[in-house]
Formats: structure tokens, sequence, C-alpha cells
């Protein structure tokens, strides 16, 4: 484990970048050592990389590049989260020791911008997104199906909130015909690390588990990370018996006037490209990753092969 704390001149934390050693390959007497940051997982982390105010995300990694540049702890780096506000043609000439802009690394992180008032926010969507929405509403009303928008955020409540998640997450995931999304959290492992890691949101209230209740049973479920003036929308689950009526939509459009009503700024629908986040005309941003080498010829060796291993998986 190699963690970095960037400080400012007065000594106040301003960055954290939590990395870790592998090796490649993991066995043999050829190994590398590849420096990396934490999350390289089956998509249970979205985004990897520095955390740290996006102002100062530019000096940031100068510095930390500077000093795993001086330290050499590995023979080469693989970076993530460089936002492309750096550059990344111009970026191999910002870091001691280089850069080599990564294949498949790109991250795409969509967000909308909310105004004061569901109404407002309703207004500004393309014709085509609010006769969509309209449908959502309208078909239960049509079978008389009332909706309420449950809000789980007490450490109490949430094993069972997420109890209803992985059920829902899993039947999403066997759904056929549709976007295919693997179940990120079947192992015991995964699912024990999301536990955690809601609790800790709980115990600090800026965890918000949001469940689309008709009558009494819990058909959508999205998990929700606040910061600030801003949530982070995790991943999510739906009843394939309720698909007809795209209860997840509803949902998340349900998620968003929680928000707004709760006098949130942003609401960021997470990464990857799919229509169920294109179709809200969300902000996009970019975010590339490539690698620095040190030394041996072994080392491009190896980031060739990541490349190909990578293109053939994408």
């Amino acid at each position: 484990m190699n963690c970095y704390a960037v400080r400012d001149h007065d000594g106040s934390l301003i960055a954290v970048a939590p990395m870790f050693i592998t090796h490649r390959p993991g066995f043999g007497p050829l190994r590398l050592r590849e420096l990396q940051f934490f999350g390289a997982d089956a998509y249970v982390t979205e985004w990897r990389g520095v955390l740290c105010h996006p102002r100062r995300r530019r000096e940031v990694i100068a510095a930390l590049a500077a000093k795993i540049h001086e330290e050499r702890p590995a023979d080469f780096v693989q970076w993530r989260g460089l936002p492309d506000e750096l550059d990344r043609n111009a970026f191999p000439n910002a870091l001691p020791g280089g850069f080599e802009v990564g294949d498949q690394m790109t991250t795409k992180v969509f967000h909308l911008d909310l105004p004061t008032s569901w109404d407002g926010f309703r207004q500004a969507l393309p014709r085509n997104i609010k006769e969509s929405l309209r449908k959502c509403y309208n078909s239960l009303a049509r079978d008389n199906h009332r909706i309420r928008l449950n809000v789980v955020s007490s450490a109490q409540e949430t094993d069972e909130a997420l109890d209803k998640f992985f059920q829902l997450h899993s039947r999403r995931a066997d759904a056929s015909g549709v976007i295919d999304h693997p179940n990120v959290f079947a192992t015991p492992h995964a699912r024990d690390f999301l536990r955690a890691v809601c609790h800790d949101f709980a115990h600090d209230n800026r965890l918000r588990i949001f469940q689309l209740v008709i009558g009494e049973q819990v058909v959508a479920t999205r998990i929700g990370f606040l910061m600030d003036d801003q949530i982070f929308m995790y991943f999510s689950g739906y009843d394939l018996d309720w698909a007809r009526y795209s209860v997840m939509t509803t949902t998340v459009a349900e998620a968003i006037k929680w928000s707004i009503g709760a006098g949130l700024r942003v609401f960021n629908l997470s990464t990857g490209e799919d229509v169920s986040k294109t179709r809200w005309r969300p902000e996009r941003t970019e975010f590339f990753g490539g690698y620095t080498l040190y030394g041996l010829g072994l080392g491009r060796l190896a980031i060739s092969a990541i490349h190909a291993v990578r293109s053939r998986t994408a």
C-alpha cells in the first residue's frame, strides 16, 4: 500500500492519493511492479484517482508525480482520473518520467445542474423526455398503482435497505433483451464492502438509498451518496415484474425531485454512457488515464500486453 498525502505550504491537507503496488504477471521470475490507484476491481469502484478539490487538481498531480518520480517505488505507474482540462496531448511534458495515454482508460462522468424547482427542471427537458416521463406516471396511475418515494438515510435502516438492493440488483443483472448490467455485488466480499461503506456514510448523514414503493413493495432502488451540495448516484436495481412501467426511470425522476427539494446543486448520474443517463441531457466530463514508464524495456512490453487485453475485453 502506498497512500500519499499532499499538503499545502502551511501543512494543511489538500489531497490524498490512495495507491498500491501489484505485480505483472502475478507470478514468475520476470515480474514487474505497477503502482496504481485503489479500485482495480470488477466495477465496484466507478471512479479512480486523486482525492482533492478540482481547483487544486493540476498542482496536486504535479506534486504527486514528482514524489513518485523521486522514490520510484515501481517499474511503471498507472494514472487514472486525469481531467481533460489538463490537456492529454500536452500532459507528457508535465510529468517527470513522461506519460503515455492509455487506450480504453477514458472515464465519462455525467451530471445535472439542478434548478430551484422540479417544474423548472421538467420544462427544460426535450419534448420526447417529457412525454416519456408522462407515460411513466400515467401508466401506473391508469392501473391504480400509487407510488411513493422512500429515502433511507439512517444506519439502523441501512442493512434492510441493502438486502433489498442486492436482491433487485441481482434480478436486474439477470434480465435479457435490455442493456447488459453485470451483478457487481455477486460475491460476499463485494456485498460486505458496500455495507461497510454505506454504514460509514450513514453515520455521517451522507447516505441516501432511494426506494420506489408501490403498495408495500419496493419495486426499484438506487443508492446515493451526499457530498456537500451534490449527490452521487451509485448502482441500482429493480423488479423485472414492474419493468413495463419503467419504474427505474421513475425512481431517478423522484430522486431528482427530492434532490431539488433538498436544495442540492448537482445530481451526479455517475460514470458510463448509456441511455439511462443521456436521456436527461446531462453535462459530460471526461477523465483520461495512462502510464509513466521507468527503465526496463520489459515495462513497455507489459504495458503493450495490458493494452491488448483491454482492447479484447472492451
